[in-house]
């Protein structure tokens, strides 16, 4: 296929769709093409032997080097071009933007930084499409994984970051997006908490706090750990405790300690 790209730079979508924009529309590709430039994509550059071996996988050494060069001439030749193929490698040519590239250096910049400081909020972080998803190759789950997890890190530390400048709505906005990639994930849950407590909210706080606390309890058979428990104020605390009576200690703070750890029953 060959086709002009002088409208605009080629741009490759991997995060909830695979989709190649060439020029100024959509580009249709067979699906070893997809996945061959899928996986260049992620990896920027992959030599030859790895391609073959890992997108056909089944396959003797010369037919998957005869399916890799088959891929090749299906990718589109225009300018620019998309790949550059050297003897021993294949790589992705720098002007093709990878959303999954784009997603990944916002998420470092805010693992490594906490918060964005001067600089614009990340909202590369917010999107909520996993990787190729349908895609059930090694690789792509392997790197799907990796995606995930660091994304999840990221958005927690890009809330309290967020948090501890003031920016409450923001701050809650990147926890919740945690919160509904992963349900069970106590770190999500304890950006949440941060960013009510910051903004002064102690009713959500203790709010959110027990609603996860009952989650964890109901789908685990666990309590939350002692650093979440600690960062509730102790009137929160004995309001749940009245809440749940029949914990049986007259104590009051026997029966925050006993609601905060006990297993459910």
């Amino acid at each position: 296929m060959h086709r002009s790209a002088s409208h605009s730079p080629p741009y490759l979508r991997l995060l909830g769709q695979f989709r190649l924009v060439y020029g100024i529309e959509p580009v249709a590709l067979c699906g070893n093409a997809q996945r061959l430039l899928a996986l260049v994509g992620l990896r920027s550059c992959v030599s030859r032997t790895v391609l073959a071996g890992t997108l056909w996988p089944e396959a003797t050494e010369e037919h998957a080097r005869g399916s890799l060069r088959s891929a090749l001439c299906k990718l589109p030749h225009g300018d620019p071009a998309l790949v550059t193929c050297g003897r021993n490698s294949v790589s992705i040519v720098d002007s093709v933007t990878v959303d999954a590239h784009v997603l990944v250096e916002a998420a470092l910049r805010v693992v490594g930084s906490g918060a964005p400081g001067a600089e614009p909020v990340p909202t590369d972080l917010f999107g909520e499409g996993d990787l190729l998803p349908g895609w059930d190759d090694d690789w792509v789950l392997l790197e799907r994984e990796r995606l995930r997890q660091l994304r999840l890190h990221a958005l927690d530390a890009l809330a309290h970051g967020l948090a501890r400048e003031g920016r409450h709505a923001l701050a809650l906005e990147a926890a919740l997006t945690s919160v509904r990639t992963e349900p069970l994930r106590e770190s999500a849950h304890r950006a949440v908490v941060a960013a009510h407590l910051a903004e002064g909210d102690v009713h959500e706080a203790v709010r959110h706090y027990d609603d996860f606390r009952r989650l964890l309890s109901e789908e685990l058979g666990v309590p939350p750990s002692p650093l979440f428990t600690r960062m509730i104020p102790s009137a929160g605390l004995d309001r749940l405790a009245h809440a749940f009576p029949h914990c049986g200690e007259r104590d009051p703070r026997q029966a925050r300690s006993a609601l905060a750890g006990r297993r459910s029953r």
